[in-house]
Formats: structure tokens, sequence, C-alpha cells
């Protein structure tokens, strides 16, 4: 009976979606040391810090896990307080996650923020909205709850990322590794359902309604807000300001951890074409490669589990321009990935920071910024040694 539901899932799969399939990669491990290099601590002292993002004024707002916001103050980091935040659920992977500010906004700045709700038996990945007026974040309000609940503690995503025209891209994860189910459905094959929102990349309005032209809204049985699927659990999310792309970096399971260029309408396998092995039976998850779905830029293989995704547009480093910076958190590193024109990418080097770094962005003044995944959590600047 599994076997037959996988073959259904295959069909179904290779009849949405007809982007060209591309050749067998070559799984890469850690890349060589970068040089020249250097990373200095800003602050400490957030609990499980998981995102950031820069106010208009240059102040550095920092989500935890644990469901508080922060803000950079000197060499500190004070509280902020949310008002109307609903119950975090933080169990496992669970917690207050990513944040994004509207882009439109200089004063009374909506804040939108990914967050774990719900219980051990049934929660999922919500963005909620809320306004800071300078000292509190106020008014907050949920705008969008992904479907179906799950259970269990894993794979919520979840990052936020702008569009130009003021949609807002927000990545849901797949709902857990098996024996976990949601339904009748390992909780992972979720990312082949056009009707479930875990597993894909959704495309929000400011408000939290599908974005009108979502390219897969007019397919029997799809949800609207979907704009591409197949994913396992994304953790890494960017723009490049001057092409336009979209990338994504995602866990896979005991390896095959990958970065993928983003495409409306795209699937990308999971869990029918893999780079990684089943956990309980070691067994390979899909396919390499399968006709119809986007193959990934970079698959690792051992998995640095990646967390957070910046591409540098920056002075400090002028070699770098131009590539995108991944976080690991079982690396411990910060992987610098060049790409050519084409987005095709040309080598890989890493800037072993020895702690898990759970994001990395590029800040106003134009250093790389990475945060740290621990108790005592640490706001790092890479700065030219």
């Amino acid at each position: 009976m599994r076997h037959d539901r996988r073959k259904v899932l295959l069909g179904l799969a290779l009849g949405l979606c007809a982007l060209p399939a591309l050749a067998e990669l070559e799984p890469t491990g850690a890349p060589p040391p970068a040089k020249g290099w250097r990373a200095e601590t800003v602050a400490e002292g957030i609990r499980e810090p998981w995102g950031m993002a820069w106010l208009p004024d240059g102040r550095l707002l920092i989500t935890s896990k644990r469901g508080t916001l922060h803000v950079l103050n000197g060499k500190r980091f004070d509280p902020i307080p949310l008002e109307g935040l609903p119950e975090v659920y933080t169990g496992g992977q669970g917690g207050l996650l990513d944040i994004a500010l509207h882009p439109g906004d200089k004063t009374n700045v909506r804040v939108y923020m990914t967050m774990a709700s719900g219980t051990d038996s049934a929660n999922r990945t919500i963005l909620v909205q809320g306004v800071f007026d300078g000292k509190r974040v106020h008014g907050i309000k949920t705008l969008f709850r992904a479907q179906p609940d799950k259970g269990g503690g894993e794979h919520f995503g979840s990052r936020l990322a702008w569009l130009p025209e003021g949609t807002l891209l927000m990545s849901v994860g797949d709902g857990g590794n098996p024996p976990r189910r949601v339904g009748p459905m390992l909780a992972r094959e979720q990312a082949q359902n056009l009707g479930s929102d875990n597993g894909s990349i959704l495309r929000l309005t400011a408000e939290g309604k599908p974005a009108p032209g979502n390219p897969l809204a007019s397919r029997p049985g799809a949800l609207p807000e979907i704009w591409s699927y197949g994913h396992r659990n994304i953790q890494g999310l960017t723009r490049d300001p001057q092409s336009g792309r979209v990338w994504a970096s995602e866990h896979g399971p005991r390896g095959g951890d990958e970065l993928n260029l983003i495409e409306g309408g795209g699937n990308y396998g999971w869990p029918l074409q893999s780079y990684g092995r089943d956990y309980r039976t070691g067994e390979p998850v899909g396919q390499r490669v399968v006709a119809g779905m986007v193959a990934p830029k970079v698959a690792w293989v051992p998995s640095p589990a990646p967390s957070g995704l910046a591409l540098y547009t920056g002075s400090h480093f002028p070699q770098w321009r131009g590539s995108l910076f991944s976080g690991s958190l079982a690396g411990m590193d910060i992987r610098r990935i060049e790409l050519d024109k084409d987005a095709n990418v040309v080598r890989q080097e890493r800037l072993d920071i020895g702690k898990r770094v759970r994001d990395v962005r590029q800040g106003p003044d134009g250093y790389l910024y990475a945060i740290t995944d621990e108790e005592n959590g640490r706001l790092l600047r890479i700065v030219p040694e």
C-alpha cells in the first residue's frame, strides 16, 4: 500500500510540473577555509536567538526561540514587549522564529514574525504582525495559519522574504520525519500535496492573504497561497536585489541539505527527489533526479544543517560581492557560495565560527552579521582581518 501511494504521488507530481530536469549533482562536503576575515562579538545574552531585522533608524531587532523580542542597545540586548502575541509552542524545533519589517514603513513599523503555535498533538506555523512604536510591538494579530495541523516538534520552517511588489514569501516545513503522519499520509508526503501548506513556500499579501497571480492557484485542489512546493524544511531564504533571484537553503535527512534557486510554480522534489537518507532505515529517500522536478544547485553530504541565508552586496569584502552566505548549525560555520552571472555555483569556502549559526544577514553598514544558537547567544560581525 505504501509503495502504491508513493507511485501515485510521483505520478501526480510529474503531471503537475513540467520544469526541465537537471543532471545529477556531485554532493559536496565541507569546503576549504576562507581567508582574510575574522568574527568579532558585538553583543551577547539572548537565549537561542533565531531571526534578525534592522529598523529604518538602524537599530537591530532579534527574535528568540523562547518567544521574546530584543533590540540591540550598544553591547547589550534590551527586551521589547510583545503585546497580544499568541502563546508560542516551543516544543522541539518550535518557537518564535523569523522576523521581517514592512519595507514601506519608516515610523510605526509593521513587524512580521513567524512562530509555532498549538500543542504537542496539534500545532502549525503561523504568521503574526504588530506595530513597533519605538518601545513595544502592540496590536499583534495572526495574519496566516498554515494548514493542516500536525503533531510533534519538527519542521516548522520558517523564513520570510519580501518581493519588490510588496508580497511576502514565507517558508513552511513538511511537518516531520517518519513515522510522523498527517492524516493518512506520512508527514513528509505533505510536501507533494498542493492541498497542504506544509513543505512549501507561500506568497502572501501584506495582510496575510494569498497573493494574486500565484502560479499554482488554478490547479484543482491547490491552495492559492502556494508559490513553490516539494520542500522539506527551509530555514534560509533571501532575494538578490540586483538579479531578483530568490534563493533558499533547506535541511535534508542524514545528508542531502540543499541550496535551491526558487521559481514560482516549481516542484523541488521532496520526498521523491533527494540526496538524503531515511533516519530509521538508512536507505535513500526517493531518487536523486526525477524528471520534471527542479534539481538543487548544491547538495551537501554530510549535512551542515543550513539556517539563515544572505546575498552579499557590501564593499568591505569586494571579492565576496554576489556570493551567498549560508549559516550552518551542525557545521558550525558559514558557507560562502560563489556564483557566476547565470546563477551557477563556481566554488565554496567556509568561515569557521565554532558555534551553531542560526542566521546570517547583511546589515545596513554593509557588514555580514551572524547569530549563534546557544543559551548565551551572540551577535557576530564579520570584518576583514
